[in-house]
């Protein structure tokens, strides 16, 4: 393989494939500063300690006294020289480690993006080489680099992050810890000169470390990890054959009609799923009540697309068929272990309501320990 090809992500896939892979585990953080390089070269000396060979393949310590400490003994792979523009510049040496082979290797910064002519554009690409070489990788990441959160970091900060990460890497990876720090602790090592030389403190305090900022990026994180931890969790259930709703984990499912009103809960789920990192489910019921209306082809065309929107977005789609909407959309629930429900709100007429019921009545009764959203149209 060349130095300038690229590894996309279906080759790294089939690299690992091919070749076994190591294990990731990524300290997250919500802000610099935490702890996240720290922690990660304490986690290097705890398994040297216990007859690891570790190396470091890429560190910055931002001149912090107690990060440099935290290097120790640590073996220190050089950094690979890359000239740009006429400038000798350096990068993680990613062939140097995969030669050298060690058990586990330490590499800060994981959403860095590489000098132009380096083999791989972004660092984690170069992890998911070493990965796929067999060497575990312990590695630190800021939650505000996760491409699916770019727009959000951004409303939140007024800070547009360049450098970003796909998803799927915190996905697959075998391990994921939030290093936690309170704002007022993030904010006191700040003003002490702990994270930015002292006369960039006071600027820093004012725009991106402002507490707001820091309270609402924490709670990403925080959010972040522990929705990892209940999807091992769901698989520990499905292993072990566990079918009681246990709420550990949230599954949304979106109840929709021919209405075009239906696009809105399903947009609103579906920022409701990807903050859960949970799955979602889109269910229509073709209601065989004598006494339900029939739909046309025009309903039919869009609820077509009201379920084209619902896979571009992520979610699992059913069309359901039976006399009972409410019987059809419980015994969905109960199967998917559903945990919250979408609907509009309900606009049967009072004749409705006296030959067919209430839907909603109908599943609050038959559903326990679900929780019902009712969203109205405001346009009617």
């Amino acid at each position: 393989m060349s130095d300038n090809h690229r590894l996309d992500p279906e080759e790294a896939i089939k690299l690992c494939d091919k070749e076994g892979k190591g294990q990731l585990k990524i300290f997250i953080g919500y802000a610099p500063g935490v702890g996240k390089t720290f922690t990660m070269l304490t986690e290097g000396n705890r398994r040297k300690k216990y007859g690891q060979d570790v190396v470091i393949g890429y560190v910055e310590s931002h001149k912090r006294a107690e990060t440099d400490a935290q290097i120790g003994n640590l073996e220190i792979i050089p950094r690979k020289k890359v000239i740009y523009n006429n400038v000798v510049m350096e990068e993680m040496d990613t062939e140097a480690i995969i030669t050298r082979k060690p058990d586990t290797v330490l590499v800060d910064e994981l959403a860095h993006t590489n000098v132009p002519g380096s083999k791989n554009k972004k660092r984690y690409q170069d992890v998911e080489e070493i990965l796929c070489s067999g060497i575990k990788v312990v590695t630190t990441l800021n939650i505000q680099h996760l491409e699916s959160l770019n727009d959000v970091v951004q409303q939140i900060t007024g800070i547009k992050v360049n450098e970003t990460i796909p998803d799927y890497i915190v996905q697959r990876a075998d391990e994921v810890v939030v290093i936690d720090l309170t704002p007022d602790a993030l904010q006191n090592r700040m003003k002490r000169g702990k994270i930015y030389d002292l006369e960039k403190v006071p600027q820093a305090l004012k725009n991106f470390f402002r507490k707001g900022n820091l309270n609402a990026l924490r709670e990403i994180a925080l959010r972040e990890t522990a929705e990892e931890v209940d999807e091992d969790l769901a698989e520990y259930m499905k292993k072990e054959g566990i079918k009681d709703n246990w709420r550990t984990v949230e599954r949304i499912m979106v109840a929709i009609s021919p209405n075009p009103f239906s696009k809105k809960l399903i947009r609103r789920a579906a920022r409701l799923a990807n903050r859960y990192k949970c799955e979602w489910h889109v269910v229509s019921v073709n209601c065989t009540n004598r006494f339900a209306k029939k739909p046309n082809e025009k309903d039919q065309q869009i609820l077509k697309s009201h379920f084209e929107l619902a896979k571009q977005l992520g979610a699992e789609t059913a069309m359901l068929e039976g006399k009972s909407v409410s019987e059809e959309l419980a015994n969905w629930s109960y199967e998917k272990h559903i945990t919250q429900i979408f609907m509009g709100y309900p606009k049967r007429s009072k004749l409705e309501t006296i030959l067919r019921g209430s839907t909603v009545n109908r599943l609050i009764k038959q559903l326990h320990n679900v929780d019902i959203h009712l969203i109205s149209d405001d346009h009617n």
